[in-house]
């Protein structure tokens, strides 16, 4: 689990602390963590819950960035309801809720004595910078105390925190989670829920009397005073920065669902790919994996290494070109019905680095009838002298999007020296879809640092370069694995 409690009967003494807490799957946490420092039963359970890799099957990675979602809005917009409808349908997967209102400070004897002029809807009212160290030490794996706040007494629990460890989906909720950047920056996605005046002021007016014994005199004294301004002042230009703004709250089932089924694709996608969104890694499936694991075996004869590497390739080659643009066409099929679908894309060719690159060639004919294949040699004397000393390519080529073609991106130099061929030959870099079977992280950083537009398309992310700038696991190298020279 991603929180640890202890003393349940605890929780039944802080009703609305447990409400402006952390969630985990859906639920609601029910104890707390007291004394900290004398629980060593909480300790135990930390060190084997830490033990495990952040994703099922990821043992070459010892922590999985998450996935953070920040929910704003206006107070009792239906923030926390989104929260829970979202949760509810990641159930499995490890979620955690954390309310901005963990995090309000503390007031002082002197503010307590005038509680009713203390504005709780500004900016100065949260503890932003423990807010950001909290979720910087989840982003990175690390557990982390949430506080407890007692808005009764409007202070923290001087001895009582949330334990809260790691996660693979991070929700971070509250009315001014998006004002400050540095917090912004944290998140993958931005949501604000949008709900009416008058519907959020009778939530408000019910919550508060109900759950926060407050009269409903102070409540509206306090709306008008501090809420509705702090609304307009910084709540709603807030509104701007979200990705998804959730109109009706919890009502929008539609949007959630699009949210849910969104969300679920970033957690199966690679760190990097919520880095570079044009960095494309095709799905995996027990086929591709089989295949990898034969092209990967040091032990797999020449002709059968071909065999599987064509498959791949051939995969990752159609699946480059869905990235192309199309138009709409309409046809009429032999049953006389007009069937509406796409052109393909006419300006097209393809550059094979040589001499790997020209493994990819057959894939790219296959798909692509009667293409132009364009080569580039770049001589490689050391890891870091790569000298380009051969191009020939399309006339036109400007005019054309191009399948720049290497089977693996290790460093990046070569496709580096390529790309800015192409680029100082007119091709738009937006124009550029670069396939590959397998990347190293360290290529893909130096690519994108220098041609960010730039699509790569690949069919594995592998975990690094060794002290050698070889591609670990890799396969090795693939032009002479591929034509048969390795024994030469």
């Amino acid at each position: 689990m991603a929180e640890e409690t202890t003393t349940p009967s605890a929780a039944m003494e802080y009703p609305i602390e447990a409400a402006s807490g952390v969630h985990f799957s859906g639920l609601r946490p029910d104890g707390l963590l007291i004394s900290p420092a004398s629980s060593p039963a909480s300790s135990s359970s930390q060190r084997v819950l830490s033990s495990f890799p952040a994703s099922p099957g990821d043992l070459s990675a010892p922590h999985k960035q998450p996935f953070v979602i920040g929910v704003s809005g206006g107070t009792a917009s239906g923030k926390t309801t989104v929260c829970d409808m979202i949760i509810q349908q990641l159930h499995d997967h490890r979620v955690v809720l954390v309310n901005q209102d963990s995090f309000y400070r503390g007031l002082t004897d002197d503010e307590l004595k005038h509680v009713h002029e203390y504005n709780f809807d500004h900016p100065d009212a949260f503890d932003t910078e423990q807010l950001l160290e909290c979720i910087g030490k989840l982003k990175s794996g690390q557990p982390v105390q949430v506080p407890i706040y007692n808005f009764k007494d409007h202070r923290r629990c001087s001895d009582s925190f949330r334990q809260v460890n790691a996660t693979d989906v991070i929700i971070l909720e509250g009315i001014l989670v998006f004002h400050d950047q540095r917090v912004r920056n944290l998140m993958n996605m931005k949501i604000f829920v949008d709900a009416d005046a008058d519907t959020r002021l009778a939530r408000r007016i019910k919550r508060d009397t109900v759950e926060r014994s407050r009269d409903v005199h102070s409540v509206l004294e306090q709306y008008s005073k501090f809420v509705k301004p702090a609304f307009d002042n910084f709540i709603l230009p807030s509104k701007k920065y979200a990705d998804v703004i959730i109109p009706r709250g919890g009502e929008n089932h539609v949007a959630i669902d699009l949210i849910v089924q969104h969300i679920r694709t970033k957690l199966g996608q690679h760190n990097l790919c919520k880095i570079y969104p044009n960095l494309n890694v095709i799905l995996s499936t027990f086929q591709i994996r089989g295949m990898h694991t034969l092209i990967r075996d040091r032990e797999i004869a020449k002709h059968d290494f071909a065999f599987y590497s064509d498959r791949l390739i051939r995969l990752v080659v159609e699946h480059g070109l869905g990235y192309l643009p199309f138009t709409e066409k309409q046809v009429i099929t032999p049953t006389g019905s007009v069937y509406t679908g796409v052109n393909f894309c006419k300006k097209l060719c393809g550059v094979s680095i040589i001499r790997s690159g020209e493994s990819m060639e057959n894939a790219l004919r296959a798909c692509c009838k009667g293409i132009k294949i364009g080569k580039i040699l770049i001589h490689r004397s050391g890891d870091n002298g790569k000298q380009l000393i051969y191009e020939k390519l399309p006339k036109d080529i400007s005019q054309r999007h191009v399948l720049l073609m290497d089977p693996v991106l290790a460093t990046g130099n070569s496709a580096i020296q390529a790309i800015g061929l192409l680029v100082r030959k007119g091709v738009p870099e937006s124009q550029i879809i670069f396939l590959n079977l397998i990347s190293a992280p360290e290529g893909i950083h130096r690519v994108y640092k220098q041609f960010p537009s730039l699509k790569i398309v690949t069919s594995e992310i592998d975990v690094a370069l060794n002290d050698e700038f070889h591609v670990v696991p890799g396969m090795g190298d693939f032009g002479d694995r591929y034509f048969g020279t390795d024994d030469v």
